[in-house]
């Protein structure tokens, strides 16, 4: 099979080469509107005008990162449309995304290109708990199922985080800031480009004393859980000829995080600690042949996480203990190739192999007496051969098909596509797209592999990957000259072999949903200096089988943000979310029961002050009502806060 798809493969460009004519290609023009003007990469894995993206797609610039003043990325997914995020507890403590009501292992998670999903995680998530926006250039969150290019895990969609290259003359940054709850957080850095190279390096500590996870609003619980967090990273480019770049990022992540037990009364722990280290690292090498009518670029990427669990007895707990140790890797070889055919034509082929391998250790003992769960190193690994077409024709009709296949170690084969259309009226500044895409979820190693106990068996070798349909179909419109944009979307995925475990038998194919909603968008620029964002995104998740909400999926969430600018000299940044109901679970009791969270609102606000060119001093406050709120049930989240710092740069 792996044989006969290289074959077409190669058959297929020959054919195309000889069909266009070998013109060089015009480059690409942007969208001049004031408001969507942005270049996307996300979405084809190479860069293209907004306005020729059919996909839903949102993307955080650097500029928005600074006007808001946030610290972490799961802070920045906050307001984001279609997005919904839960955190138990503190800075440090685990935090996940919910992309249109999939559930958070359904969300595929990239720095760079480079897959970031945890390999010993059960599900195969990602904790986003610890990456900060240091060195951040953008953000994009691409929603809708994306294995076309992506490959396992994005059922529900991507985010995708970009790091900034240097450029221009050497420039020094350092940042500190001071505020609630014993916060302080300082980084320093360095970036500039030469004609052969560009250079971004730097580091930053993110300190705090933290709260309870366990809510301080139940009974017992009064530790603080602090957490500590040091980042480092950087990335070189080096251009060995006109045509020929190389390319090096680097990250690591060592964090040291206070955890309880549980959520509410009597959750708390005084000694319960993790470390967790991570180290991310990519390099690319980049080619232009053909008279640039062919870009190759092959990349290598390593991710290495090292998770380290510690909780001795203690006055509280004198006959409780228990500590353990996750470590994984993942290792990734991408070759693509982007082929300039014609000026209505782009189209894109690639293979990649990944590897994935893991281990886990975890020991207790109790009143029960002792217990060991262990799972010994096992390894699998995930071929993947993509195509993709990008049409433009008259500057108004564009389209991209895509078509995926990918060969599993362990269950064999999938095959995934999309197709996503867009029409652009220019006289009236409308646009209608529509996408349709399948995707998959290889089962994790833990599913796969773990060791039965006495209680009966836990992993499954015979699981089939997850799977989702989904489609989305939208109009945006443009008003008063480019000044306004309305967007709605109505969205619809429908989910199957979802794997959930039964306690007889271990992991199983057996779950279905299915998720649907209507997504809202404004967006206003009414001068130069101010903007208005509001977004609205109604949700309905339900597994199919019980008809049941999802838990922790709102069906309603509405934000809003303005932004002022004066003069170039000040800012000032309001942002507002509401978060509606939503169900949970109560496992305070035996047997554990389901309720429906409150809704809550918080009120955000940021401003800022240039002395000079050189130097900022800004303030950001939380929650300024000071709303008591949860999450997640029994987990506590931050009241009123207020952070203030300085920027140097030089």
């Amino acid at each position: 099979m792996i044989k006969k798809v290289l074959f077409f493969v190669l058959a297929l460009t020959i054919l195309r080469f000889n069909v266009y004519s070998q013109e060089k290609p015009e480059k690409e023009k942007v969208s001049t509107s004031s408001i969507q003007h942005e270049v996307v990469v996300t979405a084809t894995r190479l860069e293209t005008p907004a306005k020729e993206i059919a996909s839903s797609v949102t993307v955080i610039t650097r500029e928005k990162l600074e006007q808001s003043k946030k610290a972490t990325v799961i802070e920045a997914l906050q307001e984001v449309l279609g997005v919904s995020i839960i955190q138990n507890g503190p800075p440090g403590a685990a935090a996940s995304v919910f992309l249109r009501g999939a559930n958070s292992e359904h969300t595929l998670i990239l720095m760079d290109g480079v897959e970031l999903n945890d390999p010993i995680s059960p599900s195969r998530s990602f904790d986003l708990a610890h990456l900060t926006l240091d060195n951040i250039e953008r953000i994009e969150i691409l929603r809708g199922p994306q294995s076309t290019l992506y490959g396992s895990d994005a059922l529900g969609g991507v985010v995708h985080i970009i790091t900034k290259k240097g450029q221009g003359k050497p420039n020094f940054s350092l940042s500190s800031i001071a505020g609630s709850y014993g916060t302080i957080i300082t980084s320093a850095g360095i970036n500039g480009s030469t004609e052969r190279m560009h250079y971004s390096l730097g580091t930053s500590y993110f300190r705090s004393d933290g709260f309870s996870a366990a809510s301080a609003n139940y009974e017992g619980n009064e530790e603080k859980d602090g957490y500590r967090n040091l980042t480092i990273w950087g990335r070189l480019g080096f251009r060995l000829s006109d045509n020929l770049d190389v390319d090096l990022i680097l990250r690591t992540l060592n964090t040291q995080i206070d955890i309880d037990n549980a959520g509410g009364a009597q959750g708390d722990d005084p000694n319960n600690v993790q470390d967790y280290n991570a180290l991310f690292i990519k390099t690319q090498i980049r080619n232009l042949m053909l008279n640039n009518r062919w870009e190759l670029k092959l990349g290598l990427s390593l991710v290495d996480y090292d998770r380290q669990h510690e909780n001795p007895t203690d006055e509280a707990h004198l006959l409780d203990s228990d500590n353990g140790f996750f470590k994984s890797k993942l290792f990734k070889i991408d070759w693509q190739n982007n082929l300039f055919l014609h000026e209505t034509n782009t189209f894109t082929l690639g293979i990649d192999y990944q590897q994935e391998q893991g281990e886990s250790e975890y020991n207790s003992d109790g009143i029960w007496g002792p217990f060991s769960s262990i799972f010994p190193s096992r390894r699998a690994h995930v071929t993947g051969f993509y195509l993709q077409d990008q049409i433009r024709l008259a500057d108004r009709f564009f389209a991209t098909l895509g078509l995926r296949l990918d060969d599993h170690s362990q269950f064999g084969s999938s095959v995934t596509y999309r197709l996503a259309p867009a029409f652009f009226i220019e006289a009236t500044q409308t646009k209608f797209r529509a996408t349709y895409g399948t995707a998959f979820k290889s089962p994790s190693l833990y599913q796969l592999y773990a060791p039965g106990t006495f209680l009966g068996p836990i992993g499954n070798t015979e699981l089939n990957p997850e799977k989702s349909i989904g489609w989305d179909i939208g109009v945006e419109q443009q008003l008063l000259g480019g000044k306004v944009l309305l967007a709605v979307t109505y969205f619809y995925n429908d989910y199957k072999d979802l794997i959930n475990f039964d306690f007889l038998q271990g992991y199983m194919n057996i779950g279905k949903a299915e998720s649907k909603g209507t997504e809202i968008l404004i967006q206003a620029r009414p001068f130069d200096d101010m903007s208005f964002n509001a977004t609205y995104t109604r949700t309905e998740a339900k597994d199919k089988d019980t008809d049941a909400d999802l838990l922790r999926r709102p069906k309603q969430k509405f934000s809003a943000s303005l932004n002022y600018n004066f003069q170039k000299k000040a800012n000032i940044n309001l942002a507002f979310i509401r978060i509606g109901e939503q169900d949970d679970m109560d496992f305070s009791a035996w047997p554990s029961t389901r309720l429906t969270l409150p809704g809550y609102s918080l009120l955000n606000a940021a401003v800022s002050f240039n002395f000079t060119s050189s130097f900022q001093i800004f303030c950001r406050l939380d929650n300024i009502f000071n709303k008591e709120y949860e999450m997640i049930k029994g987990y506590g989240t931050p009241g009123f806060s207020v952070y203030g710092g300085v920027n140097f740069f030089l």
